[in-house]
């Protein structure tokens, strides 16, 4: 059984929080983004003059860079027309038209720097930025109706089908870093034209298959049917996961579902932080081994969290299994959006769970250092390829609200807004008002349902929950994180009342990094304590269990902070030694703030994982 999403192109969000986030979006971050890749060449290298004719000297992934932000832009224009960000688009795309090959190759950097090496180097990320400019092609075509764009990548996919598949003349069978699978098949779904499904089968069967090529770090070790763990740079084993889950659920390819079920596992019970972020180490940006999640060193890159919600929104196809939502709630409210600042002018390309100044001055006799991410975001990056994520994730993140069947519509995500769309030939409309997640309310109205089943998901972290049915209290239970309603009239109204208290988390012992400690988190939201806010250093203060706390409004932040009974040891008046036996132990209350709102104020230390006392 396939299950269909509805899009956010059918969906209007409105309300306090994504409504918000989208406006801050479309109205500033789209233009930051754009000012920054012209400033730093990014456009200009479209024009392909030779550096030493006074060119730009492109990158190899900058082509990518520009696709994101295309796609970005043709998602917010579906909704709000922009004329001056669909005439920069416009312009980009007679570039790539006047400077595409005849055999329909298109390359910045190869084009211009390297000619004589197109497809000789597997790592140079070619087919990585073929895929991106696929994705923003298709996402054009669907917000204007015109199809040059789309109409120029076809060609280049013609030409890599001749290339990769017919004569198999390439350097290498498989991309270094993926993306083009998943592009394809977005591609494949746009234009009906069974050669690019067929093209994305090829790379994804092909991967592994070739004992030459087999490399742990883009998970080219073995056959994709044959991987348990999730391994290497954890972008691109996420790009390939969610290409994977997309052939799986289309072609019902049972071998294939079971690979993207046990990865997908082993991340979500394994080698995934609290936020969302994955890929632990600075090294290769990547997967490391089971349990290994530190909170200083933490890479958890943006584009990493985002990649993770792409495959689980692809597993929501295949199977409505709670862990897939949940998943993508904390990269919405945690890992990805912990990646932009509150203006939305600023990113993160790591997110760490710590940050300890002091410790980022160690080894002071030597010339290299531990890696520890910056503690303030930047505006862009020399590979900045998060923040164009960011903006078409933002743009387009209703996507992960609905999917549906033949006989019921599953409700994932909770956002105040009106989806409009055709459930097999019927007419439905869902209404949802709710200040998630600053408040555990949700209101949903359903009409043209009658006959039909709704399913409500009932997240985790909501240990108490209450739902009414057109006016009244009912008892329904979950099933496998789901509340499922048979709708008996053409509009029925039901409400949700989640349970926000404060709770702590507490981590698998395996976890050494966060043995002993808790977290603090409300809803969805995971939180963590600034020393501007608290007493320090933060490792001294432990968490009073059970909870004793008072919750206000942070004007400044626009998000509710917690305030928490604590108590903070400290060395003993006089004492001048390092060590003691007798700490002078005191009542303090510790302050909380969502982590995707850290580093938005004064730079600090910060802090997840606390220690804690049981009373």
């Amino acid at each position: 059984m396939v299950y269909q999403r509805v899009s956010f192109t059918d969906i209007d969000l409105y309300g306090d929080f994504w409504e918000k986030r989208q406006d801050i979006n479309r109205e500033t971050t789209i233009y930051s983004v754009r000012d920054r890749f012209e400033e730093t060449g990014r456009f200009r290298a479209f024009d392909m003059i030779p550096p030493e004719q006074g060119g730009v000297k492109p990158h190899y992934f900058w082509d990518s860079d520009v696709a994101k932000w295309i796609e970005s832009v043709a998602y917010i224009i579906e909704k709000h027309p922009d004329p001056e960000l669909e005439q920069k688009v416009e312009s980009l795309i007679d570039k790539i038209e006047a400077h595409q090959g005849e055999d329909g190759y298109f390359n910045i950097y190869f084009t211009v720097v390297e000619p004589q090496n197109r497809f000789k180097n597997r790592d140079a990320h070619e087919l990585y930025c073929a895929g991106h400019l696929i994705e923003a092609a298709v996402a054009w075509a669907q917000a204007t109706g015109r199809e040059k764009f789309l109409d120029l990548m076809k060609k280049y996919v013609d030409y890599i089908i001749q290339v990769f598949v017919i004569e198999k003349s390439a350097a290498f069978s498989t991309p270094g870093h993926e993306e083009i699978e998943l592009a394809l098949y977005k591609l494949y779904q746009y234009t009906g034209e069974r050669r690019y499904l067929d093209l994305a089968i090829h790379f994804i069967n092909t991967r592994g298959a070739i004992e030459s090529e087999r490399d742990l770090y883009n998970q080219s070790h073995c056959p994709v049917r044959e991987q348990k763990t999730a391994e290497g740079h954890s972008v691109r084993a996420c790009y390939l996961y969610t290409a994977m889950a997309d052939l799986a659920a289309e072609t019902g390819d049972a071998e294939l579902r079971k690979a993207c079920e046990t990865l997908f596992d082993n991340i979500y019970r394994k080698r995934c932080y609290i936020t969302g972020g994955i890929g632990s180490s600075y090294q290769g940006e990547a997967f490391t081994i089971d349990y290994d999640l530190p909170n200083a060193e933490a890479y958890a890159e943006t584009c990493a969290a985002i990649s993770l919600a792409f495959f689980a929104g692809r597993m929501q196809r295949i199977s409505p299994n709670p862990a897939y939502a949940d998943i993508i709630e904390r990269v919405m409210y945690n890992g990805m959006l912990s990646g932009v600042s509150l203006n939305g002018k600023e990113f993160f390309y790591e997110n760490p769970l710590e940050i300890d100044h002091a410790r980022r001055h160690r080894n002071v006799s030597v010339h290299d250092s531990e890696h520890y991410a910056p503690a303030r975001r930047q505006e862009v990056f020399s590979c900045s390829c998060c923040p164009p994520n960011i903006t078409r994730f933002i743009a387009s993140i209703a996507d992960y609200q609905y999917t549906y069947d033949q006989d019921a519509v599953y409700v994932h995500q909770y956002m105040s807004g009106v989806a409009n769309f055709d459930l097999y030939g019927t007419s439905v409309k869902i209404s949802q008002k709710t200040n998630y997640p600053i408040s555990g309310d949700v209101d949903i109205v359903v009409k043209n349902m009658k006959g039909k089943t709704l399913a409500v998901r009932i997240p985790f972290w909501s240990k108490n929950f209450t739902l009414y049915l057109d006016g009244g209290k009912s008892d329904k239970e979950i099933k496998d994180g789901y509340v499922y309603i048979n709708i008996k009239s053409d509009m029925m109204s039901l409400t949700l009342r989640f349970d926000m208290n404060p709770r702590v988390m507490y981590s698998d012992p395996h976890n050494t990094s966060d043995a002993a400690r808790v977290s603090l988190c409300r809803g969805p939201l995971v939180y963590c304590m600034e020393s501007c806010d608290n007493a320090q250093p933060l490792r001294s203060l432990r968490l009073l269990l059970p909870l004793e706390v008072e919750e206000f409004y942070n004007q400044e932040l626009d998000c509710i902070q917690i305030s928490a009974r604590s108590l903070i040891s400290e060395a003993p008046q006089g004492n001048s030694s390092l060590y003691y036996s007798d700490p002078v132990t005191r009542s303090v209350t510790s302050e909380w703030i969502p982590y995707y709102a850290f580093a938005n104020r004064e730079e600090c230390d910060m802090l997840v994982w606390c220690s804690y006392n049981e009373q």
